[in-house]
């Protein structure tokens, strides 16, 4: 197996780090942070240069780019900033089921805006009793007057504030059965009549913001079903491997960062008459974060590989999202300790490295999920 980029992935990948050096830099990265605003000129510069495109199928007005392509594009994301790789890859995750499981009028009205980056999507499932048990959702539609009603609340939905968004919302819509057999997808405005949106007061992962949403008898109409009625567990079933993929290249991308700063602040910070990575506490530390750092990524690239060329990488993708979430905890609280007090100081990026990452191993799908998932895989039968 060769896991080597070609020239023109090469290519990609630089161009993409020219684009978020241009778009992103640092002081714009901190100010976004701390005033919690969403990258309205990124997102549209990642449009404008076809970087939202890239994964959809050119029928669709895509650039029918590999999964690779987008693991890459992601990765050199995220090391700007965890934060606007989750406003980057929440849309694609959501437009790419529509373009899955969509009709031909869905794809049609909802994809094209979506890809010109004139239009966002958010991802809306989690409940306050329904995180990792999709089962206990109780938030639901209920057909009434020729149009479904939805009631109920949702929580921790990513971007689903920004302008323009159209929420991509997982009801019940047969309370008698199963969530497999009986919940639907619905693609709901986030400024529809009934909708109420409060941005939640979060540790990090500001400026693409957290969301709770209230719905009180939000009308809408059928053809807003994405995949059918009481389909919706097939839809998450059909993006799922992708969106795991993608959550492990963020994760490396932004490891790699923290890595990269706590080199530039080890070479350069001076302590008894040498640079502190010449000490060997100091320089061991910041080794195995990096060892760390590249089996992670080992991980990563070997699952998008064994997708790309259409084996089932169910295990791979999930010891990848695990090893790639812990992995970038663990270098950005040894990231802090390399750098001491201006680690912790809000003036330098190393904190909001570890403040973005504790939300890596809680976010799509959890580490203790991964792990139930690995075993399961591997006929061990977890309780």
């Amino acid at each position: 197996m060769d896991f080597g980029l070609s020239e023109e992935q090469r290519l990609l990948r630089d161009s993409v780090r020219r684009l978020m050096d241009k778009h992103a830099p640092p002081d714009m990265v901190a100010h976004h942070d701390r005033q919690g605003l969403y990258p309205y000129e990124l997102h549209k510069a990642w449009a404008e240069a076809g970087l939202i495109a890239l994964p959809f199928p050119e029928e669709a007005g895509g650039l029918g780019g590999s999964v690779v392509d987008l693991a890459i594009v992601g990765e050199e994301i995220a090391y700007t900033s965890a934060d606007f790789f989750m406003a980057f890859a929440g849309g694609i995750f959501c437009g790419l089921n529509i373009a899955r499981k969509g009709r031909a009028e869905q794809k049609a009205r909802f994809l094209p805006p979506l890809l010109a980056g004139d239009l966002r999507m958010a991802i809306s499932i989690s409940e306050a009793d329904a995180g990792s048990d999709v089962g206990a959702m109780r938030t639901s539609a209920r057909k009434e007057n020729g149009h479904w009603r939805v009631d109920g609340t949702k929580l921790w939905s990513t971007g689903a504030g920004a302008d323009n968004t159209v929420l991509n919302v997982y009801l019940k819509t047969d309370p008698s059965v199963s969530h497999r057999k009986g919940m639907s997808l619905f693609l709901i405005d986030n400024d529809t009549p009934g909708v109420e949106l409060k941005k939640l007061d979060m540790l990090g992962r500001t400026a693409t913001g957290t969301y709770e949403i209230h719905f009180n008898g939000v009308e809408v109409d059928e053809d807003r079903i994405v995949g059918g009625v009481d389909q919706g567990w097939d839809v998450i079933l059909s993006g799922l491997q992708v969106e795991r993929i993608m959550s492990a290249a963020g994760n490396c991308g932004a490891a790699r960062a923290v890595v990269d700063l706590a080199v530039d602040y080890a070479r350069g910070r001076t302590q008894f008459g040498k640079p502190i990575g010449a000490n060997q506490a100091i320089a061991h530390m910041i080794a195995d974060m990096k060892t760390e750092v590249e089996a992670a990524r080992a991980l990563m690239w070997q699952a998008a590989w064994k997708v790309s060329i259409g084996e089932d990488a169910l295990s791979e993708i999930s010891m990848a999202k695990l090893f790639s979430s812990e992995t970038y905890v663990k270098v950005a609280n040894m990231g802090m300790q390399v750098m001491g007090a201006f680690g912790y100081s809000m003036e330098y990026p190393m904190q909001r490295h570890y403040r973005d990452a504790r939300s890596a191993t809680i976010a799509a799908g959890s580490s203790q999920m991964q792990r139930n998932l690995i075993a399961g895989l591997m006929g061990l039968k977890v309780a």
